[in-house]
């Protein structure tokens, strides 16, 4: 992968070549063909560093949707794995690190255990139990 810190040399670069030819064509001082040089390597090196931020802040929402998966992952192996829990229709949503519970369940013990099984989760901020107790 290319640094940020590359691009912007390679860049300077480029502007640096094409403001020493335009030196020669152009009629001038020097001066006016160097600020305008570092103008715009200024202006590119802003462009590379917002384009870096960009793709930092979309890594890290991958990150969270991937994190919160295997949460979900495995709230669920964990309730499958209950015995008391296993046949019953318990549906686990998670975002951004909170687990949502939702179903029946027969006892409100059941409901109890599945919120105790969430929450030993890693990476599980709050559990929230939406589950219903059939009567």
């Amino acid at each position: 992968m290319i640094s940020s810190k590359t691009i912007l040399t390679v860049t300077a670069a480029m502007f640096l070549a094409a403001g020493i030819a335009a030196c020669e064509k152009q009629p001038g001082p020097a001066e006016s063909a160097g600020k305008s040089i570092d103008q715009k390597v200024d202006e590119m090196g802003d462009k590379i560093e917002k384009a870096g931020d960009s793709m930092s802040h979309e890594g890290e929402k991958a990150g969270v949707a991937i994190d919160d998966t295997g949460i979900t992952a495995k709230v669920k192996a964990a309730i499958l794995a209950e015995p008391g829990l296993k046949t019953l229709q318990i549906s686990v949503k998670t975002i951004n690190g909170v687990v949502t519970l939702s179903g029946s369940v027969g006892t409100a013990a059941n409901r109890d255990t599945a919120e105790g099984l969430a929450g030993a989760v890693a990476g599980v901020s709050r559990v929230k139990n939406d589950l219903v107790v059939n009567k």
